[in-house]
């Protein structure tokens, strides 16, 4: 009988173990990308948001979804603003925002959903200014773009020039966390509405951009101490002319050889003439498919340009053997 009773209060203590430990997972808010694991605490603030300019929209029907700080096992890394088509007509994108409580700070995910709810009071720029929203409208199915807020390329048939968001002698900070030393802000009553609608999660190209953006060490504070060199984003001809620009140190320092030279501008021609003929017939456009395909031949050259100018091989030194090459290790931008 004793026995019995052992085993009942064993059983019993298991049980309440587990309740607790499911009370702790559910308690969790739900998390993007750029959240922190499970058990991890971050008490240093999220960097200021950095002042850029927003690249073009590259076709009708995209929406831009502004740049913020996501969180990594390397600490801060800068995630560019991404121009994206939505997942469904009719949907707006809320961004996500870091909240600062109780001693640490926590990020709250971004999401789709027919209205744009609270996104902590941080002023993103380009018509996310800590409340609403201002870069355009959906109307009949289509999107117009604000102008005065977004910048559309020529030939964008559905735009106006709405300039009332903008604000004489206005405070224009660069608060990147909402709570105590940050953005003092708390929903309206149009944004606790607009957080109890119908919500979609990221789509597959944010987080693909997300991914390239965690693993590209120059986004990182560590190395960037705060400051991205290329906040604007990681299009393709921006992403062009870095990688061009690496190709040219390397012929000048000696790191690449004559036949890894040769190689890598095959390749990067072949990329330029595949984005200039997708262009060709798409009307000065690349598709959501064929951008994220010449992103992924990118990645791939990035790689390849990496590793030629770091393994033993030099200009001085073509063959294996020689002694391996100093450089960019670390903190080479792509």
């Amino acid at each position: 009988m004793e026995e019995f009773y052992v085993r009942i209060l064993l059983k019993a203590r298991h049980l309440t173990f587990i309740a607790l430990l499911l009370a702790l997972v559910f308690a969790i808010p739900a998390t993007s990308h750029a959240q922190v694991g499970v058990g991890v605490s971050i008490t240093v603030a999220p960097p200021p948001l950095p002042v850029y300019e927003q690249p073009p929209c590259p076709t009708e029907g995209f929406l831009w979804t502004p740049g913020y700080w996501g969180y990594g096992t390397g600490g801060y890394y800068w995630v560019p603003g991404l121009w994206v088509a939505p997942p469904r007509v009719g949907v707006l994108w809320t961004p996500g925002y870091w909240g600062f409580v109780g001693g640490f700070y926590g990020w709250h995910a971004g999401y789709w959903g027919p209205h744009v709810g609270y996104y902590g009071g941080i002023n993103y720029g380009f018509g996310y200014g800590g409340v609403g929203f201002w870069g355009g409208r959906w109307e009949g199915g289509a999107f117009r773009y604000n102008t005065a807020a977004w910048h559309v390329g020529p030939g964008f048939h559905g735009v106006y020039e709405d300039r009332a968001f903008i604000h004489e002698g206005g405070v224009n900070n660069r608060y990147s966390f909402n709570g105590e030393g940050g953005v003092r802000a708390t929903p309206t009553a149009g944004e606790r509405a607009a957080m109890r609608e119908e919500h979609f999660g990221h789509t597959p190209d944010q987080i693909s951009h997300e991914r390239n953006a965690r693993v590209d060490r120059s986004n990182y504070v560590s190395v960037n101490h705060g400051t991205p060199a290329h906040p604007e984003g990681m299009g393709v001809n921006a992403r062009q002319d870095r990688q061009q620009n690496r190709v040219n140190q390397g012929v000048h320092s000696g790191e690449l050889t004559r036949g890894e030279t040769s190689h890598i501008e095959h390749n990067e021609t072949a990329i330029h003439n595949e984005v200039h003929n997708d262009r060709e017939a798409n009307g000065g456009h690349l598709t959501a498919a064929e951008h994220n395909h010449v992103e992924h031949q990118q990645n791939r050259e990035s790689r390849q340009i990496y590793n030629d100018k770091h393994n033993n091989r030099t200009q001085a030194h073509p063959h294996p053997g020689a002694e391996a090459k100093g450089g960019e290790k670390g903190g080479e931008r792509k």
